[in-house]
């Protein structure tokens, strides 16, 4: 019961933003010098933020958190992916700006020709495009050119990642999912695309039974927060 309590206490005065040295002073007052707190005594604080708070033992290392440079550039990528499996990864250029051009001719163009070649047709009939809505995605051009390709836009309300599977499914599976890396370039050889590719085809299968299970949700609860329905 003391464990739980101490546990609980740390807990709270973490969430405080109590520096370690105070909160083990504090228990050592209230329990006792003589108290089982060799943890607590021995602890120390790393870094600012609460979340970065953590107990160390006597002779242990502090743990490294890692914090990105604000201005550090960012290894990104274009994932396609349909219900069973994806489709078409893209790695985009070092400091490139993704624009309405850039996302014609290096995602949306790559897309359709790997969608004709997947169903060895040149039709892209029948065809659904759910992205969401960034400037690159709304523009007239882009608009353009998936209607000429006879691919229809699903409608995506504005500031609902609860209805994009990237945000509800796909980035969590990988942050929990990938081995960590020495760095982000190693990122950009083929062992995202293997990682990628070798997520089972029940995933994506469940990501799109999810996805309808939600829209049908947010309609039924006209259109307010329903996270809180999902079973």
């Amino acid at each position: 019961m003391i464990d739980e309590f101490n546990r609980y206490y740390i807990k709270i005065r973490t969430i405080l933003k109590i520096d370690a040295k105070t909160i083990c002073g504090e228990l050592t007052t209230a329990l006792g010098a003589d108290a089982d707190i060799q943890l607590l005594q021995n602890g120390r604080n790393i870094g600012r933020k609460s979340s970065n708070a953590t107990w160390i033992s006597e002779n242990e290392p502090p743990r490294t958190i890692v914090r990105r440079n604000g201005s550090e550039p960012k290894t990104l990528f274009c994932l396609f992916f349909k219900s069973n499996g994806p489709v078409f990864i893209h790695k985009v250029d070092e400091g490139k700006t993704i624009d309405h051009n850039y996302y014609i001719e290096n995602c949306l163009k790559p897309v359709v020709n790997e969608i004709r070649k997947q169903e060895k047709s040149s039709r892209t009939k029948c065809i659904r495009l759910l992205h969401d809505n960034g400037r690159p995605h709304i523009h007239r051009d882009v608009i353009d050119y998936l209607t000429e390709e006879g691919i229809e836009i699903i409608l995506h309300p504005p500031y609902s990642p609860d209805l994009a599977p990237c945000d509800f499914w796909l980035n969590d599976y990988i942050k929990i999912n990938l081995a960590d890396q020495e760095n982000e370039e190693s990122l950009a050889r083929p062992f995202f695309w293997n990682f990628v590719n070798n997520i089972p085809e029940k995933e994506f299968k469940k990501t799109f039974d999810k996805l309808l299970e939600r829209m049908k949700l947010c309609i039924n609860n006209n259109g307010d927060y329903f996270e809180h329905l999902i079973k």
